[in-house]
C-alpha cells in the first residue's frame, strides 16, 4: 500500500511538507473509535490518539479526525499520536444528534457519493432531497442509488420520482440480490478516489459494498418486514479497498439527517423554487401566505410538487432554528470567556498589590 494508493497526490505532499521536516509520517484514518483511531501508513496500520495540543486547540469535534482524513503522526513510547489534520477537499458535516447546536463530521475527503434508498416499504423522496443537500454542502459530487430493484412495484414511477427531486444528479439502479445495475455502478469506481456509501439503515450499502468486493468484506444483517427498516449493523464509519483500487467509506445509517450550516446545499437541491422566487410579488416572499407568490402559483398550475414546497419551507425553519441556537451557543462561551479573564486580571492585580 502507497500514499498514492490511498488518495495521495502532489497537493497533500506540499501542505505535508512542513510535518515532514520535523520527522512527522502521513496516513490516513480508516476508523474512529472512541478517542483513538485506526490510520492506515505505507508501512502498516496504526493504531493511534490525538495529541494533547491538538486537543487542546480544537474548539469543536469538528477539529477532531474523522474517517478519511490524512493526518500527521509522530511516534513515541507511548504508541502514535496524532499531531494535525490536513486541509480537508471535502467534509460532510451534520448536527449531532439531540438539542446539542454542534456538528459533527460524518467523513472527509470524499470525492463521490452513492446516497442509497430502497426501493421497498423505506423509500421517500423528501428523504433523498435532505441527503442531497448534505452532499452538495460538502463539495463532493452525489450520485443516487436506488437498490433492491427486485422489490419495487412501479419501477418506472420510482424512477421518475427520484429524477425529479435530484436535480440532474445522476440515478442509478441496482439489486443486490441480483446483481442488476452493478456493474453499472462499479464504472464508477475509479483507483485511488475516495467514494462515500450514505443512506438509512437496511437499505443496502454494505450488501453493495461486499458484491463490489467480491466478498463478505462487511457485515450485513436483515431488515425487518414490517417497516423495510434495518438494524444498525455498520456501527462506525470506516475506509476500505476495494479490489480495483478505490476507496470506499461505508457509514451506519443515519437515524437523523439534522442538517448543519446548509444555504448552499438547499439552493443547488431546490433549484427550480429559486428559479420560481424572482417572479413573487415580494421581494422577501417566503412562499407561504404571502399574495402574488409565484412559487404557490406553480403548485396551484401543477408545475410543483407541493410536498417538495413544503419540505423546502421546513428545512429553511430548521435552519433559521439551528442559527438562532448557534448564536446563543457563542454568546454563552463568550460570557464563560469573559468571567475566566475576568478572574485572571483580578488575580494579577492582587498579586501586584501585595
Amino acid at each position: 500500500m502507497t500514499l498514492e494508493n490511498l488518495g495521495w497526490d502532489g497537493r497533500r505532499e506540499e501542505q505535508f511538507a512542513p510535518f515532514r521536516a520535523d520527522g512527522l509520517e502521513p496516513g490516513r484514518v480508516a476508523l474512529e473509535h472512541t478517542h483513538i483511531y485506526r490510520v492506515v501508513t505505507p508501512s502498516e496500520d496504526v493504531l493511534a490518539r490525538v495529541a494533547g495540543r491538538l486537543r487542546h486547540e480544537a474548539a469543536s469535534r469538528k477539529d477532531f479526525p474523522a474517517v478519511g482524513d490524512w493526518v500527521a503522526l509522530k511516534s513515541g513510547s507511548s504508541g502514535p499520536t496524532i499531531h494535525a489534520v490536513l486541509p480537508r477537499t471535502s467534509q460532510f458535516l451534520r448536527k449531532v444528534a439531540g438539542r446539542r447546536a454542534e456538528e459533527q463530521v460524518v467523513a472527509a475527503n470524499v470525492d463521490t457519493v452513492f446516497l442509497v434508498t430502497g426501493l421497498d416499504g423505506d423509500f421517500n423522496v423528501r428523504r433523498i432531497e435532505r441527503y442531497l443537500i448534505l452532499v452538495w454542502e460538502s463539495g463532493a459530487q452525489p450520485m443516487v442509488v436506488l437498490n433492491k430493484a427486485d422489490l419495487a412495484d412501479d419501477l418506472d414511477r420510482r424512477i421518475a420520482e427520484t429524477a425529479r427531486v435530484a436535480a440532474g444528479t445522476p440515478v442509478l439502479v441496482t439489486s443486490t440480490k441480483s446483481g442488476a445495475g452493478l456493474d453499472a455502478l462499479s464504472e464508477h469506481l475509479e483507483p485511488g478516489r475516495t467514494f462515500a456509501f450514505l443512506g438509512s439503515s437496511g437499505v443496502g450499502k454494505s450488501s453493495i459494498i461486499n458484491r463490489l468486493a467480491g466478498h463478505d468484506l462487511l457485515k450485513i444483517s436483515e431488515v425487518r418486514e414490517s417497516d423495510s427498516r434495518g438494524r444498525h449493523t455498520t456501527s462506525y464509519r470506516q475506509l476500505v479497498v476495494l479490489p480495483g483500487g478505490a476507496l470506499v467509506i461505508d457509514t451506519p445509517g443515519m437515524r437523523e439527517i439534522q442538517l448543519w450550516d446548509v444555504d448552499e446545499g438547499i439552493s443547488e437541491v431546490f433549484q427550480d423554487i429559486a428559479a420560481l422566487a424572482p417572479g413573487c410579488r415580494f421581494r422577501d416572499c417566503q412562499h407561504r401566505t404571502e399574495p402574488g407568490c409565484a412559487v404557490r402559483a406553480a403548485i396551484d398550475a401543477g408545475e410543483l410538487d407541493a410536498g417538495r414546497l413544503e419540505n423546502y419551507l421546513k428545512l429553511q425553519d430548521e435552519r433559521r432554528s439551528l442559527e438562532a441556537r448557534v448564536d446563543e451557543r457563542a454568546l454563552q462561551e463568550a460570557k464563560r470567556l469573559g468571567k475566566i479573564q475576568s478572574k485572571a486580571i483580578k488575580r494579577m492585580q492582587k498579586d501586584r498589590g501585595r
